[in-house]
């Protein structure tokens, strides 16, 4: 494996996407958005009506995964983490939002009642950093801040750091 395989997870509305696709443009790395990746390949098993969204079927993303994971240059974005192989990944970064910022974002997207109010919870009790910790070697495994452009920016410039370094660490 030439290049890395980046996980980037965290609360919905915590900036995965930006990040991602941005990283991806840089370090000429493959992005793949599992939700996006789920919906063209109808990866469901059902429909949670209490969150009104699709369930996915991890089984079946992971299948569709492996092979171009197993290539390497991978940036995978998606809000839960605890289902890929552990082997996949040579880092992970969980995105972190203050709680009024990410409010208004999840607004912004149109959440409101129970669905705004557990994405709020699951970023006040870290629960998908518990989640990469519990799924990935913890050493792997790094926070960041994703409240404004100029966390963007320095998370962009840290991940470039990194990636440069594995590459030539690894090749």
């Amino acid at each position: 494996m030439r290049r890395p395989n980046v996980l980037i997870t965290g609360t919905p509305g915590v900036g995965k996407t930006t990040l991602g696709k941005e990283l991806a443009s840089r370090a000429g790395l493959s992005y793949v958005n599992v939700g996006d990746m789920a919906k063209e390949g109808e990866l469901y098993e059902g429909f949670d009506e209490e969150y009104n969204c699709p369930i996915l079927d991890e089984d079946r993303v992971v299948d569709e995964l492996e092979e171009r994971m197993s290539e390497g240059g991978v940036i995978v974005d998606y809000h839960g983490c605890d289902f890929f192989p552990e082997r996949w990944f040579h880092i992970v970064f969980v995105l972190r939002t203050e709680n009024s910022v990410l409010y208004g974002r999840l607004e912004g997207r149109g959440y409101s009642g129970k669905k705004l109010q557990d994405n709020i919870q699951c970023e006040i009790f870290q629960t998908l950093y518990e989640e990469a910790v519990s799924s990935y070697k913890k050493e792997i495994v790094h926070q960041l801040p994703s409240n404004t452009p100029e966390d963007l920016e320095r998370n962009l410039d840290q991940i470039m750091q990194w990636i440069e370094q594995w590459m030539k660490d690894n090749n």
